[in-house]
């Protein structure tokens, strides 16, 4: 995990750059505001992130990643939770929630929409990207970063880890976004034809 989130947004800085780029293009402009983003990793989106502007809660699963982040961004709340089991915080808590790569990975979505769902304010924005895999675009381009860098430190198969990690196709995700948030918003890299096959990723706005 440290590989991934540590040598391969270094490698592939076009798809760091919509990964990032997306949440930050559809928020609402404030003067102030309160963000949670779930997956955060060891704060790769938070580099990208005004944090004078905001009161920024980075929830992260790996207490470890969560630790380092604090580090890196003693800016920010770094928070350990699973937001499949609940996260810490009242009802209406926050103004934006983003979520980059982390849906298609959680094996209780409905759960953790439903929680999103619950801390995010009345007309406050939620802000999604997540892999269009399965796909033939999504598979070829994987073959030459993620699973090519995975056999050459690991000398083990990859398909294994991919089956076990992606569990939630962009159907799957939408269908479960659709019964909690107003999809507004729905962009796709690398070319904007609303295809999954030709494209790596997708971006989507839920209000």
């Amino acid at each position: 995990m440290r590989l991934w989130h540590e040598v391969l947004p270094r490698r592939y800085q076009a798809v760091e750059g919509f990964n990032h780029g997306y949440p930050l293009r559809t928020a609402t402009p404030q003067h102030y505001c309160r963000t949670l983003e779930i997956g955060a990793g060891l704060g790769e989106h938070l580099a990208h992130e005004d944090l004078r502007q905001q009161d920024y809660h980075a929830v992260e699963l790996r207490p470890a990643m969560a630790q380092a982040l604090h580090r890196r961004f003693p800016g920010a709340h770094a928070v350990v939770a699973d937001c499949q089991l609940g996260l810490p915080y009242a009802d209406a808590s926050f103004d934006r929630v983003i979520a980059i790569h982390v849906l298609e990975h959680l094996p209780d979505l409905p759960r953790a929409v439903a929680e999103l769902r619950r801390v995010l304010r009345p007309g406050g924005s939620l802000a999604l990207v997540y892999p269009c895999d399965p796909g033939p675009t999504y598979w070829l381009a994987r073959k030459i970063s993620a699973e090519r860098l995975f056999r050459r430190h690991f000398r083990r198969p990859y398909g294994w880890l991919i089956r076990r990690e992606h569990v939630n196709n962009p159907a799957e995700i939408e269908a479960v976004l659709g019964q909690h948030f107003q999809l507004s918003e729905r962009r796709f890299f690398p070319l904007r034809l609303p295809l999954r096959a030709l494209n790596l990723c997708v971006g989507v706005v839920g209000r």
